[in-house]
């Protein structure tokens, strides 16, 4: 039980850029899951169309629960974004999506995708021991994530820049993401904030 804890190592306002330092630092993971984590939440009608062919089989939800209002259900999204017209799906926004997809497929398509919102692509894995900084790697907590147009892991502090974190052991690892953050000639940049 638990979660891993996430320290922020590199900070930048260029996606593809933030992108490729995560790569760098998922390159270290000495095992990594066989699926990467794709969420991304869409703004406007582009931000949607964008990300809707590039990940044509996900299923996109409303952000935040609508509510019929006779029945008191909870309504799902069953749009066709690609089809709809704009006048229609504008008042469907903002729209969520969480996707998993095996590593290496659509990755770099969804970074180029990511419009205004908030957005974030993870891959668990497991670092290596290291018996210099008396770290052992955990496969439930170990991994890799970018924040994309965000602060923290749990989406609350929308930013103008994007954030690549470690995660680490459910105690934390400072030493670690320390070391993670030399990799990329960078430091760490904050507290630990609660992950995965």
């Amino acid at each position: 039980m638990g979660n891993s804890r996430a320290y922020p190592v590199f900070r930048t306002t260029d996606a593809v850029e933030a992108w490729t330092q995560a790569l760098r630092l998922k390159a270290l993971l000495e095992e990594r899951d066989d699926e990467v984590i794709l969420m991304a939440d869409l703004l406007t009608v582009e931000d949607a169309r964008r990300m809707a062919a590039v990940l044509p089989e996900a299923e996109f939800d409303y952000a935040d629960p609508r509510v019929d209002p006779v029945t008191r259900d909870f309504l799902e999204f069953g749009m066709d974004i690609s089809a709809a017209e704009d006048s229609v799906l504008e008042p469907e926004l903002p729209l969520a999506v969480l996707h998993y997809v095996q590593p290496g497929t659509v990755e770099d398509r969804f970074v180029r995708a990511v419009g205004k919102g908030t957005a974030s692509i993870g891959r668990h894995g497991r670092w290596p021991d290291d018996t210099e900084t008396d770290s052992y790697g955990v496969a439930k907590y170990d991994g890799v994530e970018v924040l994309f147009n965000c602060d923290d892991v749990s989406w609350l502090q929308p930013a103008d820049h994007h954030t690549v974190f470690v995660h680490v052991g459910k105690w934390g690892d400072l030493p670690r993401a320390e070391k993670l953050a030399a990799h990329l000639g960078s430091t760490v940049l904050g507290g630990a904030q609660l992950g995965w």
